[in-house]
C-alpha cells in the first residue's frame, strides 16, 4: 500500500513537472531590440550605457514576423494603409536625445513607430500613442513627425522584418528596415 501511494506521488510530480516545461503561448514573431550605436547587446537592459565614449542615442523595439513563403507587400501588408511595422505591439522607438529624420526635427522621447509601405516610397510615422497592439486603435491626431523615404530592393530575400542602423558619419545613421525583397532606409542626425 506504500509503495502504491509512493508510486502515485512521484507520478503525480513527474506529470507536473513535464507538463510545467511546456511554454504553451509563445508569439510566433518573436520580439527584437535594435540600438544604436549597438556594442553593448549583451547589457541592453540597462540603456543608455556608455559606449566608448558615445552614449547610447536610439533604442528600437519591435516584432519580427517572417516571410514563410508569402507575397508581403502589397498582399499581406497592404500598400498605402497604416501598419504597425512588424508584428504584435505596435513597433516603439525611444530617442535618447533630439535628433533629426530625413532633415526633420524630433525631440528626445518615446514614440510607436508606424508606417505606410508603399511601392515607390514609404511614411514613417512617430507617434505619441504607447503600447498599443498593432495598428488597430492608431490616431492621426497624435502624429508627431511624418516623413517619407524611398523603397529600394534588396540584393536577397530578408526572410525576417528586421531593423537595423548603419553609421554614416560621427554624428549620423542609417535606420534601414528590411522584409521580403524590400529596404529602406531613414538618416537620423544627431
Amino acid at each position: 500500500m506504500k509503495l502504491r501511494g509512493l508510486l502515485l506521488s512521484l507520478l503525480s510530480l513527474f506529470l507536473l513537472e513535464s507538463h510545467a516545461q511546456k511554454m504553451d503561448g509563445l508569439d510566433k514573431s518573436p520580439m527584437d531590440m535594435a540600438y544604436y550605436p549597438d556594442n553593448f547587446a549583451h547589457d541592453r537592459k540597462f540603456a543608455p550605457k556608455l559606449i566608448g565614449d558615445m552614449p547610447a542615442i536610439i533604442r528600437v523595439t519591435y516584432s519580427r514576423p517572417a516571410k514563410k513563403e508569402r507575397a508581403i507587400f502589397g498582399k499581406l501588408v497592404p500598400y498605402n494603409e497604416v501598419w504597425r511595422t512588424g508584428a504584435n505591439e505596435a513597433t516603439e522607438i525611444k530617442f535618447y536625445r533630439d535628433v533629426t529624420i530625413q532633415g526633420n526635427p524630433i525631440k528626445a522621447g518615446t514614440y510607436s513607430l508606424f508606417t505606410i509601405p508603399g511601392e515607390k516610397e514609404w511614411t514613417l510615422i512617430f507617434n505619441n500613442d504607447l503600447d498599443v497592439w498593432g495598428a488597430y486603435t492608431y490616431n492621426q491626431d497624435q502624429d508627431v513627425l511624418r516623413v517619407n523615404v524611398p523603397v529600394k530592393r534588396s540584393e536577397k530575400v530578408i526572410e525576417d522584418f528586421s531593423i537595423k542602423f548603419k553609421k554614416v558619419k560621427d554624428n549620423e545613421t542609417l535606420m534601414m528596415m528590411g522584409w521580403d525583397s524590400t529596404l529602406i532606409e531613414a538618416l537620423i542626425s544627431f
